[in-house]
């Protein structure tokens, strides 16, 4: 088994790159492009009429005519949420547009800790209580099988939402909308849960127009809804196809453009960051951590409420209340991680192809977060586990490329029988349940499993990157340039290496690594955050480093710096 990082440089088509500046396209923003795979001008629009149709999205055209004969004979209808950024945008985004569109609507979203994720028969006998006609489901329900059946008991329809993948058996409800579902030819298979729940709105629009509903009113504007279906799509970390791609461009032109929710508008503020100059990024570590917080330590309906009000002063109050919340996550975060470092110098990662950890003390709100900071830095598949219910744990893992972790969990299931008692997911993050007595015989089987389906190379970390930045680049332009374009999952942001004489170096506040580095004439300033170091006598005086670029903003003046990701001696 082997540990470390190899810094690669990402293929640059020429002719890809030529054709996209004779296409008009900014020569930096060309050859980026082109090393992630766009051949042409056409693949970077991101009008909103190139998005693709919602007609070919299985199940959508029946989800419309069940909603508007349902909002036809005013019957009610109830949303039923996942307690993450997707499950709360996807929720609002329901609960927003089927309001447009003369719904009455309300919502519900289990407690993680009590009844955990997705339409369970706990969770669909709270929701029977409700009495409500029709159950829509939104970020969840693929495998509610069960949950669904139990609303059938009650007389209650259920319409499915969802991207998550399906398990064997799916459940017998009356429509189900996910471009992952077997039979479903809808080209992009990455919608997150928002998306998917934005384009049944649509398709609910496209059924209303046919029936004649707005001949003698206009038609709700659903592209108002956009900032969110951005937050959640980019918050949810699915890959950006050229399709979220289109969605995240338009939420974010409406952002800058001043034309947000309330709430969006509020956690903005809170996060002192600049809706003018919003980016991925601030939608991925500003916005969705706030919103998060409240499903990890509190309640979601928080964070609901915070996106589906539009009172500005109620917005501001709730989102500094997630602010509060966040910061919480982040101290509870903080010894979580303290204790896993203890953890982990027990183990030796190097050796293993997995890693199982667990501690008493543990919260379960933040093992996910705590799994996904032990696999940026160890690059192995991690689960973290915390106490659940009377004698269960309930874990959270994060995955590396190569290993499907949903896949690989069924495997360790079928394997070992009734050793899982739940388990879902994706191909990057997954979660699951099981006996706390069981734990060792799931750390050796999932250790097994990744032994098998991962291969060396597959275990040390790669950096990919865009080779050097041409020194013309390293300005405040170009910087600014690059940041608002859309990156994300599977269409990174850039990322460039270089080589660098060090001429000084600090640690800030313990932790920090701040460099000052030359190239040819030019000096730049760079820091490493939580820089582990590896250097006994100090950095080398010269180094090989993968690095984004930033914009540094100090007492008014601001300057480029490099934020290195990792850095080795030349």
């Amino acid at each position: 088994m082997t540990q470390g990082t190899r810094i690669t440089v990402r293929d640059i088509p020429p002719r890809a790159t030529w054709t996209l500046e004779q296409g008009g396209l900014h020569p930096l923003l060309a050859r980026l492009y082109a090393a992630r795979g766009i051949r042409g001008m056409d693949e970077l629009d991101t009008r909103s009429s190139a998005l693709l149709p919602p007609d070919q999205l299985k199940g959508a055209r029946d989800a419309a005519t069940l909603l508007a004969d349902t909002i036809a004979a005013g019957r009610k209808i109830l949303i039923v949420a996942d307690y993450d950024c997707d499950g709360a945008t996807a929720c609002a985004v329901g609960l927003r547009a089927l309001r447009m569109m003369g719904a009455t609507v309300d919502y519900l979203v289990p407690d993680r800790f009590t009844l955990g994720y997705g339409l369970s028969p706990d969770v669909a006998q709270l929701a029977a209580a409700r009495q409500p006609d029709l159950v829509i489901t939104v970020d969840n329900g693929i495998a509610s099988v069960e949950g669904v059946a139990e609303l059938k008991r009650h007389g209650i329809a259920t319409l499915i939402t969802d991207h998550h993948l399906p398990g064997e058996e799916l459940p017998d409800a009356e429509v189900i909308v996910n471009p992952n579902q077997p039979g479903c030819d809808f080209p992009s298979k990455a919608l997150a849960g928002v998306g998917v729940m934005f384009y049944v709105a649509l398709a609910l629009r496209a059924e209303l127009r046919r029936r004649g509903a707005y001949r003698e009113q206009p038609e709700p504007n659903l592209a108002a809804l956009l900032d969110l279906v951005a937050l959640g799509t980019v918050a949810d970390v699915v890959p950006l196809d050229r399709n979220n791609r289109i969605l995240v461009a338009q939420g974010l032109a409406r952002i800058r453009g001043g034309q947000m929710q309330a709430g969006v508008r509020a956690l903005f503020s809170v996060a002192g960051r600049e809706p003018g100059r919003a980016a991925t990024f601030d939608l991925g570590f500003a916005l969705g951590p706030r919103l998060n917080a409240a499903g990890r330590l509190a309640d979601m309906s928080l964070g609901i409420e915070c996106l589906v009000t539009d009172d500005p002063g109620r917005a501001m109050n709730i989102a500094q209340q997630l602010d509060a919340i966040n910061r919480e996550r982040r101290v509870i975060e903080t010894d979580m991680r303290e204790d896993a470092e203890l953890l982990l110098a027990s183990l030796d990662a190097g050796n293993r192809a997995s890693l199982t950890l667990f501690d008493p003390g543990w919260h379960q709100g933040v093992i996910g977060i705590l799994a996904g900071r032990v696999k940026e830095k160890l690059h192995r598949p991690t689960f973290a586990f915390a106490r659940g219910n009377a004698g269960e744990l309930k874990a959270s893992g994060r995955s590396i490329p190569g290993l499907h972790l949903r896949d690989a969990l069924d495997l360790v299931a079928k394997r070992h029988p009734g050793l899982l008692l739940r388990f879902g997911g994706h191909a990057a993050a997954a979660g699951l349940t099981l006996a706390e007595d069981r734990l060792a015989e799931f750390e050796a089987g999932f250790e097994k499993v990744c032994r098998e389906l991962l291969s060396p190379a597959e275990l040390m970390r790669t950096l990919e990157t865009d080779g050097p930045l041409e020194s013309g680049y390293f300005s405040l332009e170009a910087v600014r340039l690059m940041q608002q374009e859309v990156w994300g999952q599977a269409f990174p942001a850039p990322l460039f290496a270089d080589s660098f004489e060090v001429l000084n170096q600090r640690i800030l506040k313990d932790k920090h690594l701040k460099l000052k580095l030359q190239k040819g004439g030019q000096r730049f300033d760079a820091i490493q955050f939580n820089f582990a170091d590896g250097f006994a006598s100090g950095v080398p005086g010269r180094i090989r480093a993968a690095f984004r670029v930033d914009i540094n903003e100090w007492n008014g003046t601001q300057t480029v710096q490099l934020m290195l990701e990792h850095f080795e001696a030349a």
